[in-house]
């Protein structure tokens, strides 16, 4: 039983649909009229984070989108912050879609700090849904994670290993939702 990994049919893998939830926040600030999406994305040795920066590039080359330079992170807010700085000195950057909440928090007070108002010059989506993603300012657009659903897929499957000789193998992908606050909006 493995979770969040690229395992792939030689194990029982349960994961969020990590492409997917991706895809989903790149069509919304594509929908909104942004030309492009900036990402600011996770560290490079991070499962999730490789598998929403292919979903990110894939989703705009699909829309016929040159995707912008990749900024990196770390998880951390402070890494946020830091690549904040760095996309808020781009006028040309309008929507970023960040590999995670925390670092969009980060974001979030750089652009802040640089005069960029969120949503008005520039949109935000994270991803994770953490709790207190409602709180940040402005309110966090982010994709939710069911981890509550991974857990109770995880036990389902080793209470059907035990249950079974045989080895159960294959990937169960269990879907995000894009929940929709005050971070995105329409380009200026």
């Amino acid at each position: 039983m493995v979770v969040d990994s690229d395992a792939g049919d030689h194990y029982t893998v349960v994961d969020t649909d990590q492409a997917g939830g991706t895809r989903a926040a790149v069509r919304h600030l594509l929908g909104l009229g942004h030309r492009t999406v900036w990402h600011l994305g996770g560290p490079e040795d991070s499962f999730a984070a490789q598998r929403r920066t292919a979903a990110w590039r894939e989703a705009l080359t699909e829309a016929g989108r040159v995707p912008p330079p990749l900024v990196r992170g770390d998880w951390s807010a402070d890494s946020g912050y830091r690549a904040g700085l760095e996309l808020a000195a781009r006028d040309e950057c309008t929507a970023v879609f960040a590999a995670n909440d925390q670092m969009a928090l980060g974001l979030l007070r750089a652009l802040h700090e640089r005069g960029r108002r969120v949503p008005e010059d520039v949109s935000v989506i994270g991803f994770d849904d953490i709790p207190e993603a409602s709180s940040f300012l402005p309110p966090l657009t982010t994709l939710h994670q069911d981890f509550a659903e991974v857990g109770r897929l995880c036990v389902e499957a080793v209470l059907r290993k035990m249950r079974q000789a045989g080895p159960e193998r294959g990937t169960t992908l269990v879907p995000t939702r894009l929940v929709l606050r005050a971070s995105t909006a329409p380009p200026p």
